[in-house]
């Protein structure tokens, strides 16, 4: 019998599911219903969707994040535009070229040192438009909260959507961690998104608590029009629909969405807290997520990570994330802080 892993802080994906989740799920598998979403299981989700999101968004479900952001994608551009997105951003460095590679379209980065894309960073690619030698531009792409577990506030979310608009540009938000923002800004989800202008976004379930599945919103109905099309072309259209569906409607209920996402945030304040002011242990970023990055003494890392699994963000400047996650207890950061303490201690002798 294999051992589960040992719990640590690599990735709020490595968390399990929330039992109020597979709960849900066990209520839908008894007895059979109609397949591919139509069903009176999806139909709850969306509606669901439609008290947080809005009453006109058009929502479409599928496996996993990369799909939900390749084929946001996909629906709003073509292969010789451009998206542009932070140097950092998921699509840009850990989505394995999947965007690059299904869409055709060119990623675009631009240098932003918290993660956090501006309108006079977005505007260094906003040239050449009409020549046709060049990529032309064609969405923006932010991620809330960033890769860095910065949080954009809306009228930073506003003022790219107007730069965006006003050069004929769309905006897809990557929000694999939206509900962890929502809860730092103290917020509502549509708040946050479609309000403020955002015309498509991914919105993840999976970092908070589901065992599977993402969701595809679209604010802007133009959008939408043909997406079942390319949700069935990708091959991510899921014939047992209520599967994901249950789990949405399970975390989109009784606020479970935003006490798991207060949860994973409060555990990473504890822990920059922890060990925010341990000798050699810099945290580099605000931690405003359920992200904690911090720059550490080489030779600490590697002791530690034989301990509690985390990963190196940044291998030349030394600087680690750990991501903390809706099951992660007081405990599991308390003794991990010992840990560090002890580690620094034992190698500063």
């Amino acid at each position: 019998m294999t051992r589960n892993p040992r719990r640590g802080f690599a990735s709020d994906n490595n968390a399990g599911t929330h039992p109020a989740i597979l709960n849900a799920l066990c209520r839908v598998n008894a007895g059979h219903t109609v397949a591919y979403g139509d069903d009176q299981y999806t139909e709850t989700a969306l509606a669901k969707f439609k008290q947080h999101f809005g009453d006109t968004v058009a929502v479409f479900f599928v496996f996993n994040g990369t799909a939900a952001n390749v084929l946001s994608i996909k629906a709003g551009a073509r292969s010789h535009q451009a998206v542009i997105c932070a140097e950092s951003a998921h699509i840009n460095q850990d989505e394995c070229g999947a965007p690059e590679n299904y869409t055709g379209c060119k990623l675009l980065g631009v240098p932003s040192p918290d993660g956090r894309l501006t309108p006079q960073g977005i505007e260094t690619h906003l040239h050449s438009f009409g020549f046709e030698h060049h990529v032309q531009p064609q969405i923006v792409s932010i991620t809330q909260a960033t890769e860095l577990g910065t949080v954009y506030h809306p009228g930073e979310i506003e003022a790219i959507c107007a730069c965006a608009h006003d050069h004929g540009l769309l905006v897809h938000m990557d929000g694999a961690r939206l509900a962890n923002a929502a809860v730092f800004l103290n917020t509502g989800l549509k708040a946050v998104t479609g309000r403020l202008g955002v015309d498509v976004l991914s919105f993840g379930g999976v970092k908070n608590g589901m065992m599977f599945g993402e969701a595809v919103v679209f604010f802007n109905p133009d959008l939408a029009r043909e997406f079942k099309y390319i949700r069935k072309q990708a091959m991510q259209l899921n014939s047992k629909m209520r599967f994901i569906a249950a789990q949405f409607d399970a975390l989109l209920s009784n606020d479970l969405w935003r006490r798991n996402a207060a949860h994973a945030n409060a555990m990473a304040q504890r822990l920059a807290e922890r060990v925010g002011n341990l000798p050699g242990v810099t945290i580099t970023q605000p931690v405003e997520a359920n992200g904690v990055f911090a720059r550490l003494p080489q030779r600490i890392i590697a002791p530690l990570q034989a301990h509690t699994s985390f990963y190196v963000w940044d291998k030349a400047d030394n600087i680690v994330r750990w991501m903390t996650s809706f099951d992660t207890t007081a405990e599991d950061i308390d003794t991990f802080a010992r840990q560090v303490e002890t580690t620094l201690k034992q190698l500063n002798k």
